[in-house]
Parts: C-alpha cells; sequence; structure tokens
C-alpha cells in the first residue's frame, strides 16, 4: 500500500452529508488508510427557491462534488444513494455501495393522526419536496393537499415545526444517522421507497487505482446488487431523476431469490402503475430492465409523455 497518499474525501456541508463523509472515513482509518476530510458547498441546498425538478439537473446534489473530483480536488465523493444519477460523468466510477441501512419512508407529524382517518377524507395539508412521495401520498389521500418542503433534513424539520401542517415525509434514514427522528412519526410501509433508498455510493475517479482498491473493501454485494436492480428499473423508465418512481429489491436468503416491487405514478397520484416479481438469483441482472418494460408496455409509455410534458411547463 501506497502508506503516504492521504485519500480525500469530499463532502457537501450539511449534518447528513458530513456524517456519511465521517462513515466512510472511519472505515477506511480502521484498515490503515489516511484519509481527510473536504467539505464542499452544493448548490442544491442553496438554490431553495424553485423545485428541484425545475432546476433541470438530475445530479443538482452531485453535481458541485463531481466538479471537484474532476478537478483533482478530491478523490473520492460519498452520497445518498438515491440522490445520484443513473448515469454517472465520464471518468467517475461506483467504487463501493454500503450496507444499506432503512429503507422505508416516514411520516413525521404534529398533534394527532385523526387526519388519516377514514382514507383522509379530512382535508389537511403535508409536506415533501420529493415527486414520488406527492404522487404516492395523493395517490392514497386524494384530499390532502401536498406543499414543496426543500432544504436538508435539519432546514425541513424546522420548516415543518414553523408550519401548521399535519405533517411531513422523510427517508427514515436520513433521521436516523443524525439522531433526528422524533418520537411522533408513523412508519409508511405502503409507499414504495426511491431507487436505492438508504443505501450510501462512493464514488472516486476511474483511472485511481490505489484509492478504488481501498474503497473496494467498503463494498457490500447485497445492497450492490439490490440497488442495481432498483435503479436499472429506474433509467429504463426514464433515464432521470424526476417522474414518481419507487422501486425496492430485496434478497431472500431462504428461497434464493430477488423479491422486486416497482411503481409509476402521475404528478397528481390518480394514475398507479405497479409491478412485483420474484426471480432466481440466478437472473437479477435483468429483473430491473424486465419489470420496467413491462409498466412501459401497459401504459407506462404513455404515462412518462404525460409526465415529460406536464415538468416542462
Amino acid at each position: 500500500m501506497n502508506s503516504n497518499k492521504t485519500i480525500r474525501i469530499g463532502t457537501r456541508d450539511s449534518e447528513l452529508a458530513l456524517w456519511q463523509a465521517h462513515t466512510v472515513q472511519k472505515k477506511l482509518n480502521d484498515l490503515g488508510y489516511k484519509t481527510e476530510i473536504i467539505a464542499v458547498k452544493s448548490q442544491g441546498d442553496i438554490i431553495l427557491d424553485k423545485p428541484l425538478y425545475e432546476l433541470g439537473i438530475t445530479g443538482i446534489f452531485t453535481k458541485t462534488l463531481d466538479i471537484a473530483m474532476l478537478n483533482g480536488q478530491v478523490d473520492i465523493a460519498v452520497h445518498s444513494m438515491k440522490d445520484v444519477p443513473t448515469a454517472l460523468p465520464i471518468g467517475i466510477v461506483q467504487a463501493a455501495v454500503l450496507e444499506r441501512a432503512n429503507t422505508l419512508d416516514i411520516l413525521v407529524y404534529k398533534g394527532n393522526l385523526d387526519f388519516l382517518e377514514g382514507n383522509g377524507t379530512i382535508p389537511t395539508t403535508i409536506g415533501t419536496g420529493s415527486l414520488r412521495r406527492q404522487a404516492m401520498w395523493l395517490n392514497k389521500f386524494p384530499n390532502h393537499m401536498v406543499v414543496d418542503l426543500r432544504g436538508n433534513v435539519n432546514t425541513r424539520m424546522q420548516k415543518l415545526n414553523e408550519s401548521d401542517w399535519s405533517g411531513a415525509v422523510f427517508a427514515a434514514a436520513g433521521l436516523e444517522r443524525i439522531n433526528l427522528k422524533p418520537t411522533d412519526f408513523i412508519n409508511l410501509d405502503w409507499m414504495i421507497p426511491a431507487p436505492a433508498q438508504g443505501a450510501m455510493l462512493v464514488v472516486a475517479m476511474g483511472n485511481d487505482d490505489f484509492t478504488l482498491d481501498a474503497v473496494s473493501q467498503l463494498n457490500d454485494v447485497e445492497t450492490e446488487i439490490c440497488t442495481y436492480i432498483e435503479r436499472q428499473f429506474l433509467k429504463t423508465l426514464e433515464g432521470g431523476c424526476t417522474a414518481p418512481i419507487g422501486a425496492l429489491a430485496r434478497y431472500c436468503e431462504l428461497e434464493d431469490t430477488f423479491h422486486f416491487k416497482g411503481a409509476l405514478l402521475s404528478i397528481d397520484g390518480k394514475q398507479k402503475l405497479e409491478i412485483e416479481k420474484t426471480v432466481d438469483v440466478a437472473e437479477w441482472k435483468k429483473l430491473g430492465f424486465n419489470c420496467a418494460q413491462e409498466i412501459l408496455d401497459n401504459g407506462g409509455a404513455e404515462l412518462m409523455k404525460t409526465i415529460k410534458v406536464s415538468l416542462k411547463k
């Protein structure tokens, strides 16, 4: 090992991003590598007056670090994998996927949960900045109103507390990682998570053998395969991260199978195309693709066209 090389870890400066970077740093240090953390400000956290999808950049949260890496300022970057576009910039490669945390979405609520009774007949307001969460919420509770909520998890939690909303939807993993999960929450086990939700991705330069060798030791194969299936489903449907798409793949050790559940929804949540499939472990490579193809052939292609048109407005 070239013991003189210090692996520079690029990260966004939000609390969650720093937690992720420190987690990777500790794992590399435990393996005997020298590391240094470099915090880079991201536009995604700064431009908060426009919804993410309107910024026209799929990799809004990764762009700044991509540039820093291509410029040689950092050696690796750590991301929430669900924020990473399915196509990485030229020269940058997936170096490791860490063992997955909680995949669930949760509802953080204020007061009581009466607003969920009778399929949500009581009009109420819920906050989320995600098209997927918005569509899935409206699909289940058409009488509710969903308002845009952006910023890092700390900012969003603060906005919720200062608002008159009944609650807001968060990824459980993000709140758990920085001990921000309140007591007033419920698991939304009916909501299919974003592709790769709960997983952390480390990227590096494709020509940096030393760093790739170091980071590859952090890879969790099961998580790598499950997120591959989910992201292949996403990529086949739309090739970006803007449409309301949910996907979750799980490995079942007992049967040696992969189970997949995916959905594509209209933005208003009125239309929902779902698929569920279990295949033998040997068939994982095309599972995401085949499931997406089935959705596209059964109304998905038309729905994707409608979504693309409505997002251009």
